[in-house]
């Protein structure tokens, strides 16, 4: 039942790759391969020599030559060189009246570097090693790969050219201890920025990365890490595997845990095959590692058996350099004579043959039986695309750039009459060296080769993704491409149609931490990774909503606010203290409802100026009191509704002038009713002060220093209209700025300073003798006036907005109010409801009884 399930859901995935590369039109490829595994294949590299001889190539020419079995994984080199030279030969424009043949190398392609060792160690190696000196033929070129440590042994005991095939390599660079030593790849120059750009496009900001413990590998990382600098891309761990396997083994353990324990869901892995780097890659396979393997197209290997998951975007992301497609190998695939090349390929097992396919032109069958004992005939028989792996690519160029170069050799040689002997067999090893050094041509398919290392352009790739499927099944399928000549926006590109078949919740995400969403921002804690974060809300009034991750929050313009989410800014509407808001309609109706009952006050004073209560009180002082108290309710007007330049200016300098007026008023008030009281003291000082109307000068006095103040006040730093918008959320409020802030206080003193001189004159006056003695009233008046101003300033100073105006206002009725109510109630309630008291008569009369 478990087999059963297994091979239905398999089906199924196969089936869905089926259609996926249906729809993005990418080219895929089967991968089959048996169920036992030849590890030694893997081990081995390849020697090739190609020289030239007269004529025509008999058709027997291989049959002594490839009369064993070749390892599977190297059957590719094979068929490029095969189809090369067939190629060349066919064209009558180069090489004209000559062959381009090949013969193999080190041990032909079997345990490559322990024939090497052997070579080492023998004295006469002539006769066992064919090609490798110049016993047969004048200068051979030798073709070696894919691995550079054969090609630098190769370079150590043969002095002949040789044409490294393999994936670039700095050290094979080197002109002064390798003279004789090509390379035909492309430089990685720009694989650590194609990389990082594939990270931050799947958003993969958290990853790991395993390299050799070699200069490359180093040299790797340290780009790699410029690059990741740059991008906001970290990494959750760093693995340098040693290349000594002893070493190697007594860490693995560590490098297994670090791996298996990390957060980090992509990793990269960069170095050679055929080293502890590849130990390490397969042992992480089979212990059931699942990560996105991103890596060079070298990698592209099965890990084991079990290296099969649900999940349909993972496995091995492989950079291979992108190139063009020879679409003369298929047609040479499916009418190359076997009789010419017997090999036997009918026993071969085929481990590692790829084919790639366009599923749409492909007669794709359930019936179909994929045997591993595969003919060519079968393979003719079926629609495939064939195309090459990149190191067949860069043999079949190996192959050209010789005959290239053996082209120019017969061109010298015909220039300068030097053809006395067979064409071709005249030349030395220094002239094929000195023209493959500076070789640059193009290929047949229209693509440049530059041999020259310093000129080599940073090449393009093609981004693969590699699946595989149990059963010895797998799936390759491009997703995307980089081209560093384009953009910087444009360098990368990824498949719109894979995007949208696979859905974007299939692709998996690799980060330290939480995407923080719009609304928030990046908060990063001391001693972590820049990748590792926390999320914040953004400040008030700032907001976080073009991107995720933002570093910093965006503040909204003056004239808006951010929602409750902090993702937009919203519009602010104008606010002030308005005669429609109920708040100010409620202080404006009192401010006219007091104003009118002083003004009754006032008119009964008036009517009644000949009773003894108005007379005994100073009636021209309680007019002005009156007068003032009415203006000082009526300035609290100023306050209300749409502040401008002229209410700014009037509300403060009315308000203190006006209770300068009426706290004066109080004051000389008291001292009257002191003076009245101390007529009958010896002397007539106190007399002469109060039939002259001294206390009377109080008034103008206490008022001119005020508007001094207000003058002040004024010239130097005025009153202005300003906006608030930070005390009501969603709102600018419209207020009058004070301007001077210690003026206003200077202000504010003074009159406070009035009344409490006023508050001490009439205590001390409260208890003296007469039925119309105001001293107790103005006493009283003034309590309440300087209790409502001294509770006036705290809560003043911890309001905002429209709060703070109307605590103003109100403070000014107040204060008005209790002037008026403590001071000329009583004597309005005599006036209209006691005329009886009203009466200095009765007064005496009840006195004598």
């Amino acid at each position: 039942m478990k087999k059963l399930c297994v091979f239905l859901i398999s089906f199924l995935l196969l089936k869905f790759s089926l259609i996926l590369c249906g729809l993005t039109e990418t080219s895929c490829f089967w991968r089959i391969k048996s169920n036992e595994e030849n590890d030694r294949d893997l081990r081995t590299d390849c020697g090739f020599a190609l020289f030239m001889t007269p004529g025509h190539v008999d058709e027997d020419f291989y049959s002594g030559l490839i009369d064993f079995g070749i390892p599977t994984s190297k059957y590719e080199f094979f068929l490029v060189l095969f189809f090369a030279t067939d190629e060349i030969n066919r064209n009558p424009f180069i090489l004209p009246n000559m062959s381009l043949t090949f013969s193999f190398g080190v041990g032909m392609c079997f345990d490559t570097l322990e024939i090497i060792d052997e070579l080492n160690s023998q004295q006469n190696n002539t006769s066992r090693f064919l090609n490798y000196d110049c016993g047969m033929y004048d200068c051979d070129v030798e073709l070696t790969g894919p691995s550079w440590t054969t090609s630098l042994k190769l370079a150590t005991y043969i002095k002949a050219p040789k044409i490294f095939f393999g994936p670039f390599h700095p050290i094979l660079s080197d002109n002064i201890h390798l003279p004789n030593v090509y390379q035909i790849a492309q430089k990685d120059t720009c694989l650590p920025h194609a990389m990082v750009s594939l990270m931050l496009y799947f958003t993969w900001t958290w990853i790991g990365m395993v390299i050799s413990d070699d200069d490359q590998g180093i040299q790797f990382l340290s780009n790699f890490r410029e690059e990741m600098q740059r991008n906001g891309v970290c990494l959750a761990f760093v693995n340098v595997i040693p290349d000594n396997i002893q070493l190697y083994m007594t860490r693995a353990g560590i490098y297994d845990k670090q791996i298996m324990t990390s957060s980090a869901k992509v990793a990269i892995i960069y170095g050679e095959m055929n080293s502890t780097l590849e130990i390490s890659f397969r042992r992480w396979g089979c212990l059931g590692v699942q990560r996105i393997w991103v890596t060079t197209s070298q990698w592209d290997v099965t890990t084991c058996k079990r290296d099969f998951s649900l999940d349909l975007f993972h496995g091995t992301v492989t950079f291979a350099h992108h190139h063009g497609k020879v679409s003369k190998f298929k047609n040479f695939m499916q009418t190359m004579n076997t009789s010419n090349y017997p090999v036997d390929i009918s026993q071969m097992r085929m481990k590692w043959n790829y084919f790639n396919c366009s599923v749409s032109k492909t007669n794709y069958s359930t019936r179909n039986h994929f045997s591993f004992n595969i003919t060519l005939e079968w393979l003719s028989q079926h629609r495939f695309d064939m195309d090459l792996s990149e190191e067949g690519y860069n043999l079949y160029n190996a192959v050209y750039a010789v005959a290239y170069t053996y082209h120019e050799i017969i061109l010298q040689q015909a220039e300068s009459q030097q053809i006395d002997e067979l064409i071709g067999l005249s030349y030395d090893c220094h002239r094929m060296t000195s023209l493959l050094k500076k070789r640059v041509f193009t290929n047949p398919i229209g693509e440049l080769v530059n041999m020259n290392p310093r000129e080599k352009l940073c090449a393009e790739y093609d981004i693969y993704n590699i699946w595989n499927f149990p059963q010895g099944f797998g799936l390759k399928v491009k997703i995307g491409g980089y081209s560093p000549y384009f953009p910087q926006n444009q360098q990368l590109h990824i498949s719109e149609e894979l995007e949208w078949a696979m859905g974007a919740t299939l692709f998996p995400t690799s980060t330290c931490s939480m995407t923080c969403t719009p609304g928030f921002r990046k908060f990063h804690q001391e001693q972590t990774a820049d990748c590792c974060f926390d999320c914040a809300w953004c400040p008030e009034n700032e907001i976080s909503n073009e991107t995720v991750d933002m570093e910093q929050c965006v503040s909204c313009p003056e004239d808006q606010y951010s929602n409750t989410e902090h993702t937009h800014c919203l519009q602010r509407y104008v606010s002030f203290l308005s005669y429609e808001d109920p708040l100010g309609m409620t202080l404006a109706c009192m401010s006219l409802c007091f104003s009118a009952l002083t003004g009754l006050v006032l008119g009964a004073f008036v009517k009644y100026n000949d009773t003894a209560i108005v007379k005994a009180n100073n009636q021209i002082l309680s007019y002005i009191l009156l007068v003032s108290i009415t203006f000082c309710f009526l300035c609290s007007l100023l306050f209300i509704g749409h502040p401008n330049i002229v209410t700014c200016t009037l509300q403060q300098t009315t308000f203190g002038v006006f209770f300068t007026v009426a706290v004066s008023t109080v004051l000389a008030k008291t001292i009257t009713v002191v003076l009245a009281f101390k007529l009958n003291a010896p002397g007539g000082r106190m007399r002469g002060m109060l039939v002259s109307g001294a206390p009377n000068f109080v008034i103008p006095i206490c008022t001119l220093v005020q508007l001094v103040l207000c003058g002040i006040w004024l010239v130097t730093f005025p009153p202005f209209i300003d906006t608030d918008t930070h005390s009501e959320h969603g709102q600018i409020i419209i207020v009058c700025n004070k301007g001077s802030v210690i003026a206003f206080h200077f202000v504010l003193g003074y009159l406070g300073s009035l009344a409490l001189g006023s508050f001490t004159v009439a205590f001390l006056a409260r208890n003296l003798p007469d039925r119309f003695n105001e001293s107790k009233f103005l006493t009283f008046s003034m309590l309440v006036f300087c209790s409502v101003w001294v509770t006036f300033l705290p809560v003043y100073h911890s309001t905002k907005g429209k709060v703070m105006v109307a605590v103003e206002v109100f403070s000014i009725l107040a204060s008005s109010a209790g002037l008026l109510g403590c001071i000329f109630v009583p004597k309005y309630y005599v006036i209209l409801i006691r005329p009886d008291s009203n009466s200095l008569q009765k007064y005496r009369d009840k006195s004598l009884h």
